[in-house]
């Protein structure tokens, strides 16, 4: 039996794992000649041909549109100015309260404290790490305008169910697609099934622009709001003859001429860049399922997970060790794991100080919630004790390097009773 790294033995993996890149010659090319033209962006903030951008944005936005089967693409220079965008145009207002998850990204939970809305943080289901149906049908109020929900990890949130649960209490189903291109619930894709979708194109995702980001909608008025919130809408109510001007105080949330090339070429091959990130999480699934204490992503039926991240969970009291000694022998081996993912969110300083925007504490001086720990038990005990994560997304894993990954997982979890007298004794 090879003597574990954390021990000093040789590692399985002795030098960093190749980067992930999804760009090639294609996008080099596009770049070109977008700079050869010398129409870098084509936005002008006022009612005329290009208040909705040129050439290349007009282009990826009618692909994409296509390739999601939606009415509406709207581009935007991120997933963050997305989530703004959408929460401005389904008329989020001071003291509406809005749902969110306790994991994701810090963007998803900050974007209604810009229209004075407030954050209702539901705990996430264990399985999938996305929103509980249950919790959140037990938390809509009088006060409720919106859900966000989170594809976390590539894996779809419970779609169906919350657009349903939306549209019978009349509030708006936001899904924040940023982790989750091509992944499905029921043949539908992410990001096409709540009333907006938000993708994100930065530069670690499946695909790419750099940075950018992408919605999606079936509503016409909710697709001409965000055009107008991402591009200065206060100057073009009236030769549009929009009467109600709620949160239309424009920004400049525009994507470039240059993004949009990139983001032409990446969506062409978005099938094999997604499909290839997905065939490395199942193999690394299918050889990490029966080991003892961990429990590999699980696929609910009817869904595709498209894997930004492979996230496993651990069981300390099957293992016999703790979460922390088992990471710290893995990571040993050359596997770059972490534990958990974020701290829940509510434990941001934002919310435990109740300070956001101005320095008096608004718009938390319109609500009484508070973010105590233990609003979320489920996530808290992810993020403490359970969950362990492997980013899909940002190592290339050619066949010898996801064959070494395994193997280290599997010499280390074949010698977790030397690991547990290691952890006594260092008790």
């Amino acid at each position: 039996m090879a003597l574990l790294a954390v021990l000093g033995g040789t590692p399985v993996l002795n030098k960093l794992l190749t980067p992930y890149s999804s760009m090639g010659a294609e996008e080099v090319e596009a770049v070109n000649n977008v700079a050869r033209s010398g129409r870098l962006s084509s936005f002008i903030g006022a009612w005329c041909a290009d208040f909705d951008g040129g050439h290349e944005i007009r282009a990826f936005e009618r692909e994409w549109a296509e390739r999601f089967d939606c009415r509406h693409a709207i581009t935007v220079n991120s997933n963050t100015s997305g989530l703004i965008a959408a929460l401005g145009a389904v008329g989020v207002s001071p003291g509406d309260e809005v749902i969110v998850p306790p994991y994701s990204m810090s963007a998803t939970v900050m974007a209604p404290l810009f229209y004075g809305g407030i954050p209702v943080f539901v705990d996430i289901e264990p399985k999938t790490f996305c929103l509980d149906p249950a919790l959140v049908r037990a938390s809509i109020t009088s006060k409720t305008r919106a859900i966000i929900a989170v594809n976390l990890f590539g894996h779809p949130a419970a779609l169906h169910e919350l657009r349903a649960l939306a549209d019978e209490h009349g509030i708006y189903l936001i899904e924040d697609a940023a982790q989750s291109p091509l992944a499905s619930e029921n043949g539908r894709m992410t990001g096409t099934i709540g009333h907006i979708g938000v993708f994100s194109l930065n530069y670690h995702k499946h695909i790419h622009t750099g940075e950018g980001g992408m919605c999606c909608t079936d509503d016409d008025a909710l697709s001409l709001r965000m055009r107008m919130i991402r591009n200065h809408g206060e100057n073009v109510i009236e030769p549009l003859h929009v009467e109600d001007i709620t949160n239309l105080v424009g920004f400049n949330f525009r994507m470039t001429e240059l993004s949009a090339a990139i983001g032409r070429e990446q969506l062409r091959k978005a099938d094999t860049l997604v499909s290839g990130r997905q065939a490395i999480a199942e193999r690394l699934t299918a050889a990490t399922q029966g080991l003892p204490g961990l429990t590999p992503p699980m696929v609910r039926q009817d869904c595709r997970h498209v894997y930004y991240v492979w996230c496993a969970r651990h069981d300390a009291a099957v293992a016999g060790v703790s979460r922390a000694t088992v990471v710290r022998a893995l990571v040993a081996e050359g596997v770059p794991l972490s534990e958990g993912y974020v701290k829940p969110l509510y434990m941001l300083p934002a919310f435990q100080r109740r300070i956001a925007i101005g320095r008096n504490g608004w718009p938390f001086t319109l609500s009484e919630r508070r973010y105590d720990k233990g609003l979320c038990p489920v996530v808290e005990r992810m993020d403490e004790h359970e969950l362990v994560e492997f980013c899909t997304c940002s190592h290339a894993l050619p066949e010898e390097e996801l064959a070494c990954v395994i193997e280290a997982f599997q010499k280390v979890y074949s010698q977790l009773d030397v690991l547990a007298d290691m952890e006594k004794k260092r008790l």
